[in-house]
């Protein structure tokens, strides 16, 4: 009868299995944050086979959003691409969604004569000593002085409360297209910084959101955006708020164009600015008046520039 028993007796394993079960374990990748994890799991990402950066092997955040990034998934017949919207991509997508549905948002723009602000740009870098003054930085500044001025649109509107929230200073934010996605890095308190330390900081940040290395932090505080998507050479964007802000201003490729000087016709370095602003917190007088005083500051830099020395 001893057919009718099975066999319990525990089978033999053999150093070599052993030790390639431990060779794998000391070779799968390591997720040390629950909230990677969780990102990979959500976005139905297979950890074994998300690439590292570092080569530690520990799976960071970073490298979860990069897969998220590059997944897609094919349709079944009609040769349709199926994109995920997921991490960067889908936080980005929330976000504008939330402004377009929550904002009243207008537009305004008037076209500029930039030739004076280029030679200011050139003869700012040439004056001061270890520091390149950039476009945007000279543009970043004259901002600050045109908010000092307008203080209404460096504002955000509290929609539960009911309430219109002005700040003291001025959060700006630079609107910077990145491999990871459109991101707006904060210069905190930047309307208390002069041209040299605004130029400084600029370049941090620009240097930190092109290698990927922004922490979270200083993508939060901003209360006011600008925008230089003259860079991708287009002439004007009737942009999106950065929300929760009440306004962003934009300046568009500057080019050659016939422009009236004195009365005769003269080629100039022409750009559009525009301002998309939050009907909530002002009326078009104000944000016209803005934009206006922007835009007689470009054509006037020097004399702007001077005023706050």
């Amino acid at each position: 009868v001893s057919h009718m028993y099975r066999d319990t007796r525990v089978p033999h394993v053999s150093r070599q299995h052993t030790a390639q079960a431990t060779s794998f374990r000391s070779h799968a990748p390591k997720v040390l944050s629950p909230i990677v994890r969780s990102m990979a799991l959500q976005g139905g990402l297979d950890l074994a086979s998300i690439d590292t950066a570092g080569g530690h092997g520990v799976i960071t955040r970073a490298d979860v959003e990069r897969a998220l990034a590059s997944s897609t998934v094919a349709s079944s017949s009609e040769g349709v691409t199926r994109i995920p919207i997921t991490g960067i991509r889908k936080t980005i997508a929330d976000k504008l969604s939330r402004s377009r549905s929550e904002i009243p948002e207008a537009t305004v723009w008037v076209d500029v004569d930039a030739t004076a602000l280029l030679q200011a740009r050139r003869d700012l870098d040439a004056s001061i000593d270890g520091v390149k003054v950039t476009l945007l930085a000279v543009l970043a500044k004259l901002t600050m002085i045109a908010l000092a001025k307008f203080p209404e649109l460096n504002s955000t509107v509290d929609t539960a409360a009911g309430e219109i929230l002005r700040y003291e200073n001025v959060g700006l934010g630079i609107a910077a297209q990145t491999d990871r996605g459109l991101m707006v890095p904060v210069v905190p308190q930047a309307d208390k910084a002069d041209l040299t330390e605004l130029s400084e900081r600029l370049a941090e940040l620009t240097e930190l959101a092109r290698t990927g290395s922004l922490p979270a932090a200083r993508l939060s505080g901003g209360t006011f955006t600008l925008n230089n998507y003259g860079v991708f050479g287009v002439d004007g964007s009737a942009a999106i708020i950065n929300h929760p802000e009440a306004a962003i201003l934009g300046i568009g490729r500057i080019i050659d164009r016939p422009w009236v000087v004195d009365g005769q016709l003269a080629v100039r370095k022409v750009a559009q600015l525009s301002l998309a602003f939050d009907h909530r917190v002002c009326d078009g007088g104000v944000a016209g008046g803005f934009l206006r005083t922007v835009a007689d500051f470009v054509e006037n830099p020097i004399v702007a520039l001077g005023s706050v020395r």
